[in-house]
């Protein structure tokens, strides 16, 4: 039997309630649905870190970032000790591509450091704006449609904005450069990692897509005014690039919301939004990289590879999007951060049209796809493979007793005092800890779904708590990794 093709796809601070084959109110995912039609998508996905690169760290290593200590973003280099997944499948044979960005390391005004990543094809690209060097692969290909990058994105300002047309667009450069892999690979096993810049900010989508979005049909923000203070508490004290949170149901209609604001920028959001219009602005963007992939499902079909190729859709981590008052990312562990989407099919072995309500987590991926390409796991692996339950062999709604999630001095911005933070969430209750700032949060999902009660300080909850204190130190102790490969006794 022909090994799987592996065509993974990652988009950069995707929330989970994006897709409309779940229902979701103002989302537009056809293709992406397309996708859960032929597989089986994980409805309670979860992050192992709310910022890039320490998430992306995970998922390529199958390491919590306690173990593989990559906590930070802009870092000089990326680990040698630490094999990455697409290494692996090279190892074992396929092709490897990669299109997009990979934040293992610094990539400002450079292309990264790369480290042994095992890619055969290397078509980088971080951000759009053009601060970068030489090798920009995005820039590359303006150049060679005689657009000159630099005058593109001269006007592109601030945090909120509309972006550039959808023809010139790097989600459209990056569907490019996949069907060209994909067409020019089809007599191989290959692997094509696509990892999309976009929903993150700023939030620049193509006018023509955001033309389609009408913002009032978008869902208001999760909140409540005590929200406000409950961040007035942590502010200070815990990292969020969001120094100030916001009423988001303050709308000024008199305002044009995309073109009269130069506020912020890709790490620093705006001080006040209307909600609705930026969630219209998010889903246009997301609406884009939906269309691509559905080219990038018809040139499967025409290549007749469709059915021979494993297909992982997911992000590396969410967006506050107003929700509590607050925008962008930090050291929080609220829904919108760290809970993602997870989409995985294979016609030959996944179960169709399937919806798993299992607490999985992205660290688990690199397991899972070696597992169908038939590579023993690496010995240091902590994530768990999800193939038992994509292909039925075990209960489709159980995996894990708990997922977690970590924060370490991940962003430089000023105020950031460099906190240390980590979740734990067993699918009703949600433990966060801010360990320097001697402070927590506990809610139950059970009653409070949206987390607006934190019960860190009610007294009832005092001894439950505790337990989950326990259990907490007790998996984060767990997965602190083990060292080096021990290979005597003393």
């Amino acid at each position: 039997m022909k090994r799987p093709n592996i065509l993974w796809i990652c988009t950069d601070q995707q929330r989970w309630d994006t897709l409309s084959c779940l229902g979701y109110p103002g989302a537009r995912t056809p293709n992406i649905d397309t996708i859960a039609e032929r597989g089986v998508v994980f409805t309670r996905a979860y992050c192992q870190s709310p910022i890039c690169t320490p998430s992306r760290a995970s998922f390529l290593t199958g390491l919590y970032p306690i173990s593989h200590q990559v906590h930070r973003n802009g870092n000089v280099g990326f680990p040698d000790h630490l094999p990455l997944l697409p290494k692996l499948i090279k190892d074992a044979g396929y092709h490897t591509g990669l299109i997009g960005k990979l934040h293992l390391s610094r990539a400002q005004g450079i292309v990264e450091k790369r480290p042994d990543d095992g890619y055969d094809e290397f078509y980088w690209s971080q951000h759009p704006d053009p601060d970068w060097d030489k090798g920009h692969d995005y820039q590359n290909w303006l150049v060679a449609k005689d657009i000159d990058p630099h005058k593109l994105y001269e006007d592109q300002k601030g945090s909120i904005r509309t972006g550039v047309s959808a023809d010139l667009h790097q989600t459209t450069w990056a569907g490019e450069r996949a069907k060209e892999f994909i067409d020019r690979n089809k007599d191989k096993d290959w692997l094509l990692s696509i990892n999309l810049f976009d929903p993150h900010p700023p939030f620049d989508p193509p006018q023509e897509y955001l033309a389609k979005f009408n913002p009032r049909d978008m869902p208001k923000p999760v909140f409540r005014p005590g929200d406000i203070e409950h961040h007035d508490k942590l502010m200070g004290r815990v990292d969020q690039q969001a120094q100030n949170a916001f009423d988001p149901n303050y709308i000024d209609d008199d305002g044009d919301f995309l073109e009269t604001t130069e506020e912020g920028a890709h790490d620093r959001p705006p001080v006040r939004v209307d909600p609705q219009k930026l969630r219209a602005s998010y889903h246009a963007m997301i609406a884009l990289i939906d269309d691509m992939i559905g080219e990038l499902l018809e040139t499967l079909t025409g290549t007749n590879q469709l059915d021979d190729t494993l297909i992982i859709f997911t992000s590396d981590h969410g967006e506050m999007l107003g929700d509590h008052g607050l925008l962008y990312k930090g050291c929080r562990f609220y829904e919108g951060l760290v809970h993602v989407p997870l989409l995985i099919a294979y016609p030959k072995s996944v179960l169709p049209g399937k919806v798993s309500d299992a607490l999985v987590e992205l660290v688990d991926i690199p397991p899972t796809i070696l597992d169908f390409v038939g590579v023993s796991w690496q010995a240091n692996m902590q994530g768990r493979s999800l193939k038992p339950l994509l292909t039925g062999d075990v209960d489709l709604h159980e995996h894990k007793p708990y997922v977690l999630s970590e924060y370490y001095d991940a962003i430089n911005y000023d105020g950031s005092v460099g906190s240390r933070g980590s979740m734990y969430f067993d699918g009703r209750y949600k433990l966060c800890i801010y360990h320097d700032a001697g402070i927590g949060e506990f809610f139950d999902h059970n009653t409070d779904p949206d987390e607006h009660i934190d019960l860190w300080d009610s007294p009832e909850h005092q001894g439950l708590k505790n337990d989950l204190l326990l259990k907490h130190f007790n998996a984060m102790m767990s997965h602190s990794g083990k060292g080096p490969e021990r290979s005597a006794d003393f």
